[in-house]
């Protein structure tokens, strides 16, 4: 470690990180209105391609602050561009008193891929490739990030049966005796003897003495 921090060197993978460039992709609706007009795209005042209707390039940049704009130069953009990332641009046509401008519009991720994905788009001809070094016209496929996992559903707790116990109806400690102090015949005395038996015995009639 002491020698990297006296020579300043980095490890190759930081540095091929570092110098990735960014991927811009430009591209432009197919439709009817201004479908005859090929208005040029730039970077930092530097014409890449003219773009026809319906059809797309990707541009290698390098990271840093850059500026894009089609032929109407009242509409542009600064974009920063990271190392590695992609970035989307759409061509769209506004319409004027004498003919037509082309202007930039930042797309997000989400829509520019499933726009990208029509078959109606195809990539740009090489005759209108002005940028050779930077401009690509290879067909496009994007690759959707992956998204996150679901959280996974907590198990249901499982029921636990619980016992319950039938009330006790025995009577405990309890003497039946007559009315006049004695023990019946035949009583139970203690905790063998139920209230409903109890019950029943003193309903009966008493011997007459």
């Amino acid at each position: 470690m002491s020698m990297l921090a006296q020579d300043g060197t980095t490890s190759p993978a930081s540095s091929d990180e570092k110098q990735s460039p960014a991927k811009v992709y430009v591209y432009r609706y197919k439709q009817f209105v201004g479908s005859a007009l090929a208005p040029s795209v730039y970077c930092d005042q530097v014409q890449l391609a003219r773009m026809d209707n319906g059809r797309y390039f990707m541009a290698t940049v390098a990271p840093g602050k850059h500026t894009f704009r089609s032929n109407d130069a009242q509409s542009g953009m600064d974009l920063e561009l990271k190392a590695g990332h992609e970035y989307f641009l759409r061509v769209e046509i506004s319409t004027g008193f004498m003919k037509g401008h082309g202007r930039l519009v930042v797309m997000p991720r989400e829509q520019a891929s499933y726009e990208l994905r029509s078959s109606k788009l195809k990539p740009l001809d090489a005759g209108k490739v002005v940028d050779k070094d930077r401009v690509s016209i290879a067909e496009v496929h994007l690759v959707d990030s992956t998204p996150d996992p679901a959280p996974a559903t907590p198990a249901a707790p499982t029921p636990k049966l619980v016992t319950v116990s039938a009330p006790e109806s025995t009577v405990k400690g309890i003497t039946i005796r007559d009315s006049d102090g004695s023990v019946p015949t035949g009583s139970v005395t203690g905790d063998q003897e139920s209230l409903g038996e109890a019950a029943r015995r003193n309903k009966r009639p008493q011997p007459t003495r």
